[in-house]
């Protein structure tokens, strides 16, 4: 794609530049609109990615504030990043859309109720406390998120509400800094990222995860200091926010590196660990940070990954068949393909997967409450397909894939490592509870 920056504004802004750079990169192809989830459903150019690419490039390029036609079609984009994987030409739609969803944070005013409902979220779900008492405030007005749809200007506030969860989680015996040691001698020693929202909604998940490394050998710890990844500002354009919660997390992570060493900083929640990988990008431009920045990138794992090095056994009968759902974050964001799957059949079970797994949920950070409409069709395309496999349970690796697939489909469904954690000795996922898992017998040893 041709461009025609003024080379001094190139030269005086490094973000602008690696835009420029993306942008001639993009060839016109339009093998991205045959996976990208909006045009899938909409059927409309701009709600493409190369749609919003001349969009992104016409605003950049002429250095104006964002119309209300272009924050239309970015927001409705998931960053499900679904092209990346399709486009033959190595677009980094990723760092583009990043790039002029803060441009559109810094030009262009919202109307008063949008720009309310971002702030909230802004400011409650990436801090745990603040999220646990909105949850227990939730569970009051639950009732009335039908009701609250009807209401125009509240579609996304009946949104929040339904997705909310009608019972409070009790807080995981791990919380807080610590170290959990390995059992028998110790094979590595891991960071893992308690996170935010994720810990508040389903604590469950990282404890399995430390339930299961410590059992093979690895010893994990909980570091003082560390926050919300930065995802959930990140892609609503507030990136000095992101930049905030990114270099506090390198700082803590920097700390507990030099003390003691570190293998990987473990991930449970994929769309936390795409953003993660990315720090070495975000704070390239930083002299303070851009060097323990692409450290910390380098060593980020998802926990898939690092369970596929582990050898893992049954401890249980398994043989369930398990609907894998490759989030987007895991398959786009940091392609990883088969190592859920793997670690699934070493274990024992039926690995299925779905019609049109590279298409969205929906769920996509706060996506179902900012565009809760396109929002529910991407999660009853997607519950659907995964009905069809007829499946015991389904897998994920992201909060939000499974809070947004539980609110469309009665099948269960767990995070991958809790499934791993019950099948070598841990106990049972709760959501499996009565699904008839407890009477397969254990294992011969």
């Amino acid at each position: 794609m041709q461009t025609s920056f003024a080379p001094e504004r190139l030269s005086a802004d490094p973000q602008l530049a690696s835009s420029e750079k993306i942008l001639r990169t993009c060839v016109h192809c339009g093998f991205c609109t045959a996976t990208c989830p909006t045009y899938v459903l909409l059927g409309d150019e701009l709600d493409s990615p190369r749609g919003r690419i001349y969009l992104i490039k016409e605003m950049l390029e002429a250095d104006k504030p964002a119309t209300e036609e272009v924050v239309r079609h970015v927001d409705r984009c998931l960053s499900c990043l679904s092209c990346m994987t399709t486009c033959p030409s190595g677009v980094n739609y990723m760092h583009l859309v990043d790039h002029a969803r803060a441009h559109i944070e810094k030009t262009y005013r919202r109307p008063l109720p949008d720009r309310v409902l971002r702030a909230v979220l802004a400011a409650v779900l990436p801090y745990p406390g603040r999220f646990r008492l909105a949850l227990a405030g939730a569970v009051f007005a639950k009732p009335f998120a039908a009701l609250l749809a009807r209401v125009p200007g509240l579609k996304s506030v009946s949104a929040m509400l339904a997705l909310a969860p009608a019972t409070s989680e009790p807080r995981s015996a791990y919380e807080g800094p610590g170290v959990f040691p390995a059992a028998g001698e110790r094979k590595a020693r891991v960071v893992l990222l308690q996170g935010c929202a994720q810990q508040v909604l389903e604590p469950s998940i990282n404890d399995a995860t430390i339930r299961l490394l410590t059992r093979f050998g690895v010893e994990v710890v909980h570091v003082e200091g560390e926050g919300c990844c930065g995802s959930l500002v990140h892609h609503m354009g507030r990136e000095e926010e992101s930049l905030v919660s990114a270099r506090r997390n390198v700082d803590a992570w920097t700390k507990t590196i030099e003390a003691g060493g570190l293998d990987a900083i473990v991930v449970t929640t994929s769309g936390c660990g795409t953003t993660i990988k990315d720090y070495g990008f975000m704070l390239r431009e930083d002299p303070a940070y851009a060097e323990k920045a692409a450290r910390v990138s380098a060593l980020a794992k998802d926990i898939s990954e690092v369970l596929a090095t582990l050898p893992l056994t049954p401890v249980r009968e398994t043989g369930q068949t398990v609907a894998y759902h490759a989030a987007c974050s895991i398959q786009h964001g940091q392609q990883i393909k088969e190592e859920p799957k793997d670690v699934l059949r070493a274990l024992g079970f039926v690995v299925k997967e779905p019609a049109e797994g590279h298409l969205c949920c929906g769920s996509a950070g706060t996506y179902n409450i900012l565009q809760p409409e396109i929002a529910t069709r991407l999660r009853d395309r997607k519950a659907a397909n995964l009905a069809r496999t007829g499946a015991d349970v389904i897998a994920a690796g992201n909060i939000g894939c499974l809070t947004q697939i539980r609110s469309g489909l009665p099948t269960p469904c767990v995070h991958t490592v809790e499934l791993a954690d019950w099948a070598t000795g841990g106990p049972l996922p709760a959501p499996l509870h009565g699904r008839g898992f407890e009477r397969r017998p254990e294992a011969a040893a």
